[in-house]
Formats: C-alpha cells, sequence, structure tokens
C-alpha cells in the first residue's frame, strides 16, 4: 500500500513537471516555424526585427547604443530587472535615443521548477521596473533562455505582456563568438518577418562576449540593407500586442 501510494504520488509529482514545462516546447525550432509563430515572432515581409536580451549594462550598453545611431537603426531591448535597478540611467537612455523596452524577467533564473505565485510576483517587478525607470509601459515580454512555462505564460498574459521568443539567433555568448561567425550563424534567417536575438550583456555569457554581436552589427545591417528588408524594433514588426 505505501508503495502504490509512492508510486501514485511520484506520478502526480511528474505530471505536474510536464504540465509546468509544456510550454517549453515552442523553444523547439520546428515547432516555432509551424505552431507557434506568432510566439516565435514570425512579422512583416519586408522587416526584421532586432532584439536584445540581458542588459543594460554600463559596460557595454552605450557602445551598443552608439553603433545603432551610426547604424540609424533602432532595436528592442529585453530588460533584466536587476540589471535596470543598477543602471536606471541607461534605461531611460534607451527610450530617449528611440529604442524600445521590454520584459526579460527579475533575474537569469532558470524556470524548471513549477511556482505560480513567484512567477507572477517576479515578473510583475520586473514590469513595473521597466515602467518605472524607463518610463514607458513595456508590451513584450521574453523569458530568460526562452524557456517558457505555465507559469510564466499565464504571468505574462496577467500581466498584460504579449511573449515573444525568435526566429534566428547569433550564438553570441560563447568564448569563440566573433563578429563573422555571429553573422554566419543568423544568415540563414535574415529574410523578411525574422526575428533576431542577440545580447548587449555578458552578464549570463562568456566574459566580453558582447564584443562579437557588436562587430556583427554593421555586417547584419547591410545585409538587410542589400536585401531591401528594414531593421528595427518589434514594434514595426507587424506583431499585435
Amino acid at each position: 500500500m505505501a508503495a502504490r501510494l509512492l508510486l501514485a504520488g511520484a506520478g502526480a509529482a511528474t505530471a505536474v513537471q510536464l504540465l509546468h514545462l509544456a510550454p517549453a516546447a515552442a523553444r523547439l525550432p520546428p515547432v516555432r516555424r509551424t505552431l507557434c509563430r506568432g510566439l516565435a515572432g514570425y512579422g512583416t515581409r519586408t522587416h526584421v526585427a532586432l532584439t536584445f536580451d540581458d542588459g543594460p549594462d554600463p559596460r557595454s550598453t552605450p557602445r551598443f547604443l552608439d553603433t545603432l545611431d551610426a547604424l540609424e537603426v533602432r532595436a528592442t531591448f529585453f530588460l533584466l530587472g536587476s540589471m535596470l535597478e543598477r543602471a536606471p540611467e541607461l534605461g531611460r537612455e534607451l527610450v530617449g535615443r528611440g529604442h524600445e523596452v521590454a520584459v526579460h524577467g527579475w533575474d537569469h533564473r532558470p524556470p524548471w521548477w513549477p511556482d505560480p505565485a513567484r512567477d507572477l510576483a517576479e515578473l510583475r517587478r520586473a514590469t513595473e521596473a521597466v515602467t518605472d525607470l524607463c518610463g514607458v509601459r513595456p508590451l513584450w515580454y521574453r523569458p530568460p533562455y526562452g524557456v517558457l512555462t505555465s507559469g510564466l505564460l499565464r504571468a505574462a498574459r496577467r500581466s498584460r505582456l504579449r511573449t515573444v521568443l525568435w526566429t534566428g539567433w547569433g550564438r553570441d555568448w560563447t568564448a569563440h563568438a566573433t563578429p563573422a561567425s555571429v553573422h554566419a550563424t543568423l544568415r540563414p534567417h535574415l529574410r523578411g518577418g525574422a526575428t533576431l536575438l542577440l545580447h548587449d550583456s555578458d552578464c549570463t555569457s562568456a566574459p566580453g562576449a558582447w564584443t562579437s554581436a557588436l562587430g556583427a552589427l554593421p555586417l547584419l545591417a547591410a545585409h538587410c540593407h542589400a536585401a531591401n528588408l528594414q531593421l528595427g524594433p518589434l514594434r514595426d514588426h507587424g506583431l499585435t500586442p
């Protein structure tokens, strides 16, 4: 009898965990391309959305802002509440220089274990930080690691945020990444409707990895210009918040 109860309890716990992680299947490229195109960020065919995760970081984000200014490109920055709290002036500068701010959560904690109350509290805290410190209410949310759980999905909806992942990433977080490797990795995804993921901070990446994304920006902008594609933020991507 005791053994049966233990097995039943283990089975129930496994079922809860599977339900919790079920939405994370959207992170898989075949699922995003076929079943979750809106969640992946497929947008207008003449536009490519440029997005950055993990900032703002005083060491690196200003370099991205200067480069984007020189390229006359605007982007969407998915901010971590904990990073923004340490550099609120950068949040205001992002908005002041024409970029869009969005929510990446409070920190970069992996959401493996279900805790709906914690998910909602942390996402609301991050959303309030972006709203208060940047002066605008964000529209978009991207979970850390792109792992969307049932709890985070509900929390985003209750926080009136639309969840957006990506259609292509540059693998710019590794110690061996270079501007050329980032561009080469993204090149197959550089088509109309794409949402690109890069990082303007190395807070969860190899030290200095952000320089690879920074150096790739002129290459990406030139590629899009040659293909007659507009490179810009999610607000211009034809997605409905």
